[in-house]
């Protein structure tokens, strides 16, 4: 085979060969043999049909083996002299060239590299981390919500009108062209008012009702609603409104903690005010994490860690992202991209960027978790789609399914790596600021016991 390979980076190589007429015939016949063997033919016993015949009925199938076959022997051979492992090549290697010619098949492959990666300036990319400071007031107000949400449920006056945060014991049924449907009808269910349980506008439809009322309330179900019989539908609910309570008061003392921190022997309401600042914490990080430094660190690593992307990669990533964009364009859009070619490749021209980036970033953090040893079990990708699918109100065996089907579940598993290992980067900032001050302390307090000592003297 005429082969000739050559890199054009450290993510991309080209090899070029010419797969000779006599080659193609040979791997012809080998693939003929084969079939031969395990084909059944009338007229023949099995392995003794002739080469010819199988040759001329399986004409079509035999040329595309073999030809495929001859091309996996090139791209071997042409990983063999660039001097690369097998591993290294990373998706699929695209056939850029195939011309058929009487001396054999001129053949281009495309083939893409993992490229290679310097995480040393990885600790320059991480923002300063700096936490807002927990005051007294955020402190008392959370332990005010978590008592309330203890408070035993009282009913309330007959003549009190529903609120919002109130509780309203009501039946309901719906109706969808004045016909009942399936899962809409219910008694004496108790919903919170502004929980949200219900599709937009219901619970805000019954606030100012009181205790006997009847209403009936209009509503649309979402378009994208879970079942697909309902979705984008308008539904008229009958109501009845049997009752309302509301949160009774509750003393916040020692007693309230010992119950909200059972595992803590003799918890105090001090306990339970460090207890709600930790959180208070936990939640301040993750807000200031996941709305401005994770972002900020995204755009550091991208715009410091170079290094050569492969194409075909690049090429994929535009393609998801192209096709992902025609379910968010106008029906006339949509149209003329259909109806020309040059339109088309332009708008998915215009992802190019966004994709390199998207890339860049995946790979970095890919070898950032291989370095750091972050890692995210199947089970724990499945617990997230649950709860998540739980939260929204879903089917979650449904949900899971459905990534499943569509071979979405290694993206949610890039995704949680990607916001582990990011959260790990902006850690370590923390824990090398808390290490700088600890140092300034022990510092002062050695010069100072330096001075004590000198005056002593």
């Amino acid at each position: 085979m005429n082969l000739s390979t050559k890199k054009l980076n450290s993510a991309n190589a080209i090899a070029n060969g010419v797969i000779a007429t006599k080659d193609l015939e040979e791997k012809l016949t080998k693939v003929a043999t084969r079939l031969s063997k395990t084909i059944k033919v009338d007229g023949f016993r099995k392995g003794k049909v002739p080469l010819n015949l199988i040759k001329a009925r399986y004409k079509d199938a035999i040329k595309q083996d073999a030809q495929k076959e001859a091309v996996q022997e090139m791209l071997q051979e042409a990983i063999k002299d660039l001097k690369i492992e097998s591993k290294q090549v990373i998706g699929d290697p695209i056939i850029t060239k195939f011309d058929e010619k009487s001396e054999g098949i001129d053949v281009e492959i495309k083939i893409s590299l993992t490229p290679e990666i310097d995480l040393k300036l990885v600790d320059k990319c991480i923002p300063s981390v700096k936490f807002p400071k927990i005051e007294n007031k955020a402190i008392k107000e959370r332990l005010e919500e978590v008592a309330k949400r203890e408070a035993p449920l009282v009913e309330a006056p007959k003549d009190k009108k529903l609120e919002k945060n109130d509780f309203a014991v009501f039946d309901f049924e719906g109706f969808i062209d004045d016909k009942p449907f399936d899962g809409g009808k219910a008694e004496n269910f108790e919903l919170m008012i502004g929980s949200n349980q219900f599709i937009a506008g219901f619970e805000d439809s019954m606030i100012g009702m009181k205790a006997g009322d009847n209403k009936d309330i209009k509503v649309t179900f979402p378009k994208d609603y879970q079942a697909e019989n309902l979705a984008g539908k308008d539904a008229v609910f009958k109501i009845k409104l049997h009752g309302i309570k509301v949160k009774d008061s509750i003393k916040i003392d020692d007693a309230l903690a010992k119950r909200l921190l059972p595992q803590k022997e003799n918890a105090n309401l001090e306990d339970l005010n460090e207890q709600i600042k930790n959180q208070l914490e936990i939640e301040a990080k993750t807000k200031l994490y996941n709305e401005e430094l994770k972002e900020k660190l995204v755009d550091n690593l991208f715009d410091t860690i170079k290094f050569d992307l492969p194409d075909l990669i690049v090429e994929q990533e535009m393609d998801m992202l192209f096709r992902n964009s025609l379910g968010t364009i106008s029906p006339d859009e949509l149209k003329q991209l259909q109806s020309d070619a040059n339109k088309a490749k332009e708008k998915r021209e215009s992802f190019r960027a966004t994709a390199q980036k998207s890339v860049t970033i995946t790979f970095i953090v890919d070898a950032l978790a291989k370095r750091d040893g972050v890692v995210v079990s199947d089970n724990e990708v499945f617990q997230t789609i649950y709860y998540e699918a739980m939260m929204m109100g879903q089917n979650p065996k449904e949900v899971v399914e459905y990534y499943k089907n569509n071979n979405l579940l290694p993206a949610i598993k890039m995704a949680m790596i990607e916001d582990r290992v990011l959260h790990k980067l902006l850690d370590s900032k923390i824990e090398q600021s808390e290490k700088v001050v600890e140092e300034k302390k022990e510092s002062k307090t050695k010069k100072e016991n330096k001075s004590t000592k000198k005056d002593s003297k």
